[in-house]
């Protein structure tokens, strides 16, 4: 019996990223060389790569097809693959025969899913992309890159001049270090907490796994205090907090708010909050969605940072990183098809969103509200 035929390759899109404030871009030019040593095209919108400081030359250079407007790359290109979702100007993009590659978060934005289901596009999110092991490849570089920066803004909020209580995080001889409360220990949380110690704060890490937490006391070896996280503990530490990262997540659905409302009112006045998880719906209840061009506000006396894209401030390296974890599975999707590569790859299969109308991945329904169609129904894998 014959194996069936392997599919034509998949024409790649690049279109520049147009959420405010959102430098990256979905590619480098080493990840277009790769693709073309697969025998794969790619589109780049001209100027896609200015906010990340790669120009079209260099694209141009690794075999790249640069064409003038995000309206061609989204009509050619049979793949389309960015950074964020998909933004209200780019609905009347999608299509059926369209596959989306791309940080999705649907449970935090519901109109992206109803665009893309009413399109019947194929959307495959990189956060929710999981391997045997559990962990999230695509989420893992831009996590780390969120976890470091929050300790970077943190700080200079806590400025006074900016806001804060007049606070260095590291404190000087004589005069105790600021306190710094990690909400959850995955990868933003354990790099966050990294660099505040490495800053020289006092750092309490929360998580409810007391695996993850046993992990990080290996490595930092009393350098970060671990926490059992619970109700009664984060009461305690939250008031005494001069610097509180909120770092919990849940693949594919809303974040849990871990603080509530009068927490927030028992803090310190000028402490700061950095709500990570804000791009999921926030783990903090006073927190709204901001940006790089007015990132903070006040509520009950506390700083709120709360930017959806902390990534974005930092386009280079954020695109470096993102490329180096996404090509492969990029590569697998152009060359294989939706459905041929998530035969061969589960943990890809779990990146699927959305599907021929229908959303396939269970805890992105959950927290949509709506009815969840198994995959192995439309390409065979469960």
């Amino acid at each position: 019996m014959s194996s069936p035929p392997t599919p034509s390759p998949l024409l790649v899109g690049v279109p520049t990223e147009i959420k405010p404030d959102e430098g990256r871009v979905a590619i480098t030019p080493d990840g277009v060389r790769e693709l073309h040593g697969h025998g794969v095209g790619v589109l780049v919108e001209s100027g896609a790569g200015a906010g990340a400081s790669i120009p079209n030359d260099i694209y141009r250079a690794a075999g790249a097809e640069i064409v003038a407007t995000a309206a061609e790359v989204w009509e050619r290109a049979g793949l389309v693959c960015k950074v964020k979702e998909p933004q209200p100007s780019e609905y009347a993009f999608l299509r059926n025969d369209l596959v989306l590659f791309t940080y999705l978060h649907l449970a935090a934005y519901p109109d992206v899913a109803d665009a893309l289901l009413a399109a019947g596009t194929a959307g495959i999110a990189y956060e929710t992309v999981q391997n045997a092991e559990g962990a999230l490849p695509l989420l893992a570089p831009m996590s780390e890159v969120a976890g470091r920066m929050s300790v970077q803004v943190g700080a200079h909020f806590l400025e006074r001049h900016n806001g804060g209580r007049g606070v260095l995080l590291g404190g000087a001889p004589g005069v105790r270090p600021a306190s710094v409360v990690v909400l959850g220990a995955g990868n933003v949380g354990w790099n966050a907490a990294w660099m505040a110690a490495g800053l020289e704060a006092e750092v309490d890490l929360l998580d409810k796994s007391i695996d993850r937490l046993r992990y990080v006391d290996q490595i930092q070896m009393g350098r970060v205090t671990t926490l059992a996280s619970n109700r009664g503990q984060v009461e305690r530490v939250i008031p005494e907090a001069d610097l509180v990262i909120g770092a919990v997540l849940v693949a594919g659905g809303k974040a849990p708010v871990v603080i509530d409302e009068e927490l927030v009112k028992a803090m310190k006045s000028g402490a700061v909050v950095v709500d990570i998880a804000i791009d999921q719906g926030g783990c903090i209840a006073t927190s709204h969605e901001t940006t790089h061009h007015d990132p903070v506000f006040e509520k009950h006396g506390v700083i709120h940072y709360a930017v959806g894209n902390m990534p974005g401030a930092v386009p280079h390296t954020s695109t470096y990183a993102l490329t180096n974890v996404t090509l492969p599975y990029l590569a697998e999707l152009a060359g294989l098809g939706v459905e041929g590569a998530v035969r061969r790859d589960p943990a890809l299969a779990l990146g699927v969103n959305t599907l021929a109308g229908e959303v396939v991945n269970q805890p992105v329904a959950a927290a949509l509200g709506r009815a969840h169609r198994s995959m192995d129904t439309l390409v065979g894998v469960g």
